[in-house]
């Protein structure tokens, strides 16, 4: 299959049907967006997703930055525009929506089950999140120990995540991982 010739437009379609169903955020989406980006239109290296993963987790701002990152290394500005209005846009007007839809029907049963039902949901995807980017960046056997004692280290205990970020950052930098 050839690949389009206006990768904006591409940009758009993906990222506009993606956020359709990113439930939590655009973090749940991160398996489809790496699939998408690096196994089918291998716009990144898994190297690189990971990367731009941490980038946009470390700036300030929301966690849809990942898209911006990746339409800005697919198409420059205009395509981290275009990559950003496609994952907001669909998400917002749908909100909108259902929240107007939810107000009006006060008393009824059926927005609390869908709520209720929306959060298992959430938590796999962004289970499946961390396992895709902890395979995507896991490159030798001191990587995957100190992913998992970084795993470990934020469930048991109540720390900052800024300390293990530091770690990870400090540990890198010595060339350890």
């Amino acid at each position: 299959m050839n690949e389009p010739a206006n990768p904006i437009a591409t940009l758009v379609w993906t990222f506009g049907l993606m956020s359709l169903f990113a439930v939590g955020g655009a973090n749940s989406a991160i398996p489809e967006m790496h699939r998408v980006v690096v196994d089918v239109h291998h716009w990144m290296s898994e190297t690189q997703f990971a990367d731009v993963f941490a980038i946009s987790q470390l700036s300030p701002g929301p966690n849809v930055l990942i898209v911006t990152l990746i339409g800005y290394s697919v198409a420059g500005v205009l395509g981290a525009l275009a990559a950003t209005l496609a994952m907001c846009g669909p998400t917002a007007v749908l909100a909108y929506y259902v929240s107007g839809l939810m107000a009006r029907s006060g008393a009824s049963r059926w927005p609390a089950l869908i709520q209720a039902a929306l959060v298992p949901l959430s938590i796999g995807l962004m289970g499946a999140s961390a396992l895709i980017l902890a395979g995507s960046s896991d490159g030798s056997w001191v990587a995957v120990l100190v992913t998992l004692g970084a795993a470990a280290f934020a469930f048991g205990t109540k720390l900052n995540p800024f300390w293990m970020l530091a770690a990870g950052g400090i540990l890198g930098f010595a060339g350890v991982v």
